[in-house]
């Protein structure tokens, strides 16, 4: 039995895992949508997103990069590859003349158990709101957003001290292989979709600078749970000497404790870094001062002299 001819959507490292599974199945990719290419570094040159270098390392083509997803020679495009099915994972919001185009129709790849998490950041918040347990949806996409039926779900733990970072990961892994069981159920009429139940809808909105701007006035776990819930991208910060300090790794060592300020440095020495919350007290484990490298906080007093009862704020 021959696979389905696919039209991928994605722009992140996150969804390359799945292009990559995509790719190596029986199904053929006729076809790669992504964002345009974007300046960076010194020299402003222009980056291709990783699922555009993972297309062209694997001779797919043809790769549309549309400004607008509205754009008439665009869907017009879409429509010429006659494809079956469009699979979508972290990209942007589809209009209906271009997820209604193929006949077996458009799902997506969600890294969340919807509905809860519905949004941008779903991986984040998880951790930021400290689950025990998230895992990954495959949905078929509708008007409202992530809130289209559920093909499948799979659960996973959250591990007590994860990061965003590695769930994002994990969730990337087995993301893609329902992903392609949920295609193999498509191509053979074997699905059941199931209508989410829209009263336990939670929201995972973008994350401004404003909510990376960590806060020491609320309990320790929750401090904790901020800056893994942040790492590696786009990271807590505070403000130390009025300088800008990102912090990507800490652990609690205490959950009752109030000896100090909210931000008060309780240690600074023998590679320790204790911060006071309300309560507790938060042990920084890598950070990164403004302008430098990522490190380890024993790395990093080395070369910053940080007094007891200085603030971070």
């Amino acid at each position: 039995m021959n696979g389905l001819k696919i039209i991928f959507m994605g722009s992140p490292d996150f969804a390359v895992t799945s292009l990559k599974k995509l790719i190596a199945s029986r199904n053929t990719i006729v076809g790669v949508v992504t964002q345009p290419d974007k300046e960076r570094g010194r020299g402003q040159k222009l980056i291709p997103t990783p699922v555009k270098q993972a297309a062209i390392d694997s001779n797919i083509s043809p790769i549309f990069q549309p400004i607008s997803l509205k754009d008439e020679d665009f869907i017009e495009g879409l429509r010429n590859l006659q494809a079956d099915l469009f699979v979508v994972v972290a990209f942007r919001i589809l209009p209906e003349q271009v997820f209604s185009i193929p006949p077996k129709g458009t799902i997506n790849l969600h890294p969340s158990l919807l509905p809860k998490y519905r949004g941008a950041a779903p991986i984040n918040w998880a951790i930021i709101n400290g689950e025990a347990e998230t895992g990954v949806s495959i949905i078929r996409i509708s008007k409202d957003i992530d809130a289209g039926n559920i093909l499948l779900q799979e659960r996973m733990a959250v591990y007590p001290d994860e990061t965003a970072g590695s769930l994002h990961d994990r969730l990337a892994e087995s993301g893609a292989e329902l992903l392609l069981e949920a295609i193999e159920n498509i191509s053979r009429n074997q699905l059941a979709p199931i209508p989410q139940q829209d009263q336990y809808a939670t929201p995972a909105p973008k994350l401004t600078k404003e909510l990376c701007h960590l806060s020491f006035d609320q309990p320790v776990e929750k401090v904790k749970n901020w800056i893994h819930g942040l790492s590696p991208y786009p990271a807590a910060f505070c403000l130390y000497r009025d300088r800008t300090l990102k912090i990507y790794r800490a652990r609690v060592l205490d959950h009752e404790s109030y000896q100090a300020a909210p931000g008060t440095v309780l240690k600074a020495d023998e590679g320790e870094l204790q911060i006071a919350c309300k309560p507790g007290i938060l042990q920084i484990l890598e950070l990164q001062r403004e302008g430098k490298r990522r490190m380890s906080t024993d790395e990093f007093l080395r070369g910053q002299k940080i007094s007891v009862g200085e603030s971070f704020q």
